[in-house]
């Protein structure tokens, strides 16, 4: 997958077999707000995350 990675100003393509699918929920006044990411860390150590569709 291809994610952007800030330290390196680039961007960088990570295997999918690296990539952890993962749901961040935030409680508002109407309701819970899901949004849904793919995380994965680079080579040098920078976590990267790309949000995405359900």
């Amino acid at each position: 997958m291809d994610f952007y990675n800030v330290k390196k100003r680039a961007h960088v393509e990570i295997a999918e077999k690296n990539c952890e699918k993962i749901i961040y929920k935030k409680e508002t006044s109407k309701g819970i707000q899901e949004r849904y990411a793919i995380r994965a860390k680079d080579d040098d150590g920078t976590n990267v995350t790309r949000f995405i569709t359900k």
